[in-house]
């Protein structure tokens, strides 16, 4: 389960990945849980510990029930409409995120690797960047040595749970960042906490 810190942290580069992705096109659910697993994926094989999303095979590739949820609370909040950032979120949210990224060493590099990727996939649609999520070879904790496209592993198997995974860093908000950014993107501190409810 998220602690609410990591739940401001994952809200607030889910914002930030809307916005990278703005550019490319329309986005679709399945586009924006695909870009955000081959994000976590790349963090995870820098050492680097981004989002924390669970993820299980999918239809369509990689989904993360906690995604969907930050996703329709942050609709909710107004901060997002369809899946384009609201103007708050560009005069508010984001430049307070930037803020706190920059000069810290494990958070430019994390926001380096969500750059990449969304330069890499964003211009790619729906059913290619599937195509992508769904040829990448994972391993299993028992046998870390066989790689197994995710294309054959069974519908609901998990993927990713990052709680799990040991990294070197880890994006970092000091508190009184965390507070302003809760605050820019709709919540006080108390719905952080009420958001592991969901």
């Amino acid at each position: 389960m998220r602690t609410p810190n990591q739940i401001t942290v994952d809200r607030a580069l889910l914002l930030y990945v809307l916005q990278l992705a703005e550019p490319y096109g329309q986005l679709s659910d399945v586009k924006l849980q695909q870009l955000c697993f081959l994000c976590e994926l790349q963090t995870f094989a820098k050492g680097l510990k981004a989002f924390h999303f669970e993820f299980f095979r999918f239809a369509y590739g990689a989904f993360s029930k906690d995604l969907d949820n930050d996703l329709t609370s942050l609709r909710r909040k107004g901060r997002i409409e369809n899946f384009t950032v609201s103007d708050q979120v560009k005069e508010e949210a984001i430049p307070l995120l930037l803020k706190a990224i920059e000069g810290v060493e494990a958070n430019e590099k994390v926001k380096d690797i969500l750059d990449a990727v969304i330069v890499a996939y964003g211009p790619q649609d729906s059913g290619t960047i599937t195509s992508s999520v769904e040829s990448v070879q994972l391993s299993t904790p028992q046998d870390p040595d066989l790689k197994i496209p995710i294309r054959d592993i069974v519908f609901h198997t998990t993927l990713l749970v990052p709680h799990r995974i040991e990294v070197q860093a880890e994006v970092v908000l000091l508190p009184a960042i965390a507070a302003k950014l809760n605050a820019a993107m709709g919540y006080d501190s108390r719905s952080a906490i009420d958001a592991q409810s969901w």
